[in-house]
């Protein structure tokens, strides 16, 4: 049936479609990155706590201003979905939207995980990430996302009409409620947007829609990051598990996730200083 409402395509419209594409933000005067600086803070770093993330579960952890945190495949394959908050502040929060326009669709080592308005500054550093390779796939597919959110019970309630209790946003609440003392309904405001780590997704090329597969992780792989400020992190195992079927139910094999904390030696770190927040001055108005 035609839609009434919608007109013709006009006779310029190859023309428009020809319209050249512009890289929205022009990120040559961030500072750049620098691999020597982070390998020799990591020379001879000392692990400093761990913990195991239960398979379908979340926990919280704290990462200290100027030190290193790997997530590791410790069983089989496993997505996580991680969220980071200013440890002293939580409404200062990771902000993948504009991480993503920053960066990329997918993260790697070198990328930067940055803070929401108007903080806006680097919270932690991809300092190592055993995935590089991986690369793009066939399927235009990508490796540790900031496009998806997170699995929810809200939207697998609307879709399924299933109340299910450990998707990734209610883990990270509770594991947010836990640390932090707060209730659950005073911890959930502060669950957001995730990077998705070790999930391999990307856009299907006809209809355009959200895709996951499975994980190409394996037992040994991990990313690794820098905390460029004091950090309250966490840390979903998602219920599903690879994400190579489904999500947000019991019937995919899950397994942990290996978080690993490391102090760099003495004088490791040189004059290297937490980040700072945006210098934008709100003086005169927004």
């Amino acid at each position: 049936m035609t839609d009434p409402n919608q007109k013709p395509a006009p006779a310029d419209a190859e023309e428009r479609r020809r319209a050249k594409p512009l890289v929205c933000y022009d990120v040559d005067q961030l500072p750049p990155y620098d691999q020597g600086f982070y390998d020799r803070a990591r020379e001879g770093a000392e692990k400093t706590g761990e913990l195991l993330v239960p398979p379908r579960d979340g926990r919280a952890f704290d990462v200290p201003a100027g030190h290193f945190f790997r997530l590791s495949i410790v069983e089989g394959p496993q997505v996580g979905d991680l969220n980071l908050w200013n440890a002293h502040d939580l409404t200062e929060r990771f902000f993948s939207g504009k991480t993503r326009q920053l960066h990329a669709t997918h993260l790697t080592a070198g990328d930067r995980l940055w803070s929401n308005l108007p903080g806006l500054r680097t919270m932690a550093t991809i300092t190592r990430d055993t995935l590089a390779w991986y690369g793009w796939d066939a399927d235009g597919g990508g490796v540790h996302d900031v496009i998806g959110t997170r699995c929810d019970p809200y939207t697998n309630f609307m879709l399924k009409g299933v109340e299910y209790h450990h998707c990734c946003h209610s883990n990270l609440t509770r594991a947010l409620a836990e640390k932090t003392g707060l209730s659950l309904a005073e911890a959930e405001p502060h669950v957001h947007d995730v990077m998705n780590v070790f999930m391999c997704t990307g856009f299907t090329p006809d209809t355009h829609q959200y895709f996951m597969k499975a994980s190409p992780a394996r037992t040994g792989d991990f990313i690794e990051y820098f905390a460029e400020m004091d950090l309250l992190a966490g840390l979903s195992a998602c219920p599903g598990g690879d994400c190579g079927s489904s999500h947000s139910d019991d019937s995919t094999l899950c397994h942990p996730l290996l978080v690993e904390v490391f102090r760099p030696a003495e004088g490791r770190l040189g004059d290297w200083q937490p980040a700072a927040s945006n210098g934008y001055s709100r003086s005169h108005g927004l």
